[in-house]
């Protein structure tokens, strides 16, 4: 009873094993994948969208949404050469074009720098 008890839990760790690798990004999600501290790409899919496959435990995934994302700045007071005080208002657009360059050269991309 014990060897069918052993077996069974090894299958159920190989099985739990198995569907961590399986991954579904949206349509306006693409996956960087790190194999070993290296870039990589998924065992199948790719980098997205859809169904990605990685290693668990091996490769790590970050997913990168490549939505624009918009942020609006405070007001400012500024004072001109003429010493005009002027109120600036601004909002500030951005999307990702380079979901590897985001994540391998941007410190905390995900946070939109607030």
């Amino acid at each position: 009873m014990s060897l069918l008890a052993t077996q069974f839990a090894i299958l159920i760790l190989g099985v739990v094993f198995f569907l961590m690798g399986f991954n579904v990004l949206r349509e306006y999600e693409r996956a960087v994948i790190f194999r070993w501290g290296r870039l990589a790409r998924g065992l199948i899919g790719g980098n997205g969208p859809g169904v990605v496959v990685i290693i668990p435990f091996i490769d790590k995934m970050v997913r990168v949404s490549l939505l624009t994302v918009t942020m609006d700045v405070p007001p400012q007071d500024v004072i001109t050469k003429d010493n005009v005080s002027v109120k600036v208002n601004a909002v500030i657009y951005f999307r990702v074009v380079d979901v590897n360059g985001l994540t391998l050269t941007v410190e905390k991309a995900g946070e939109g720098g607030s």
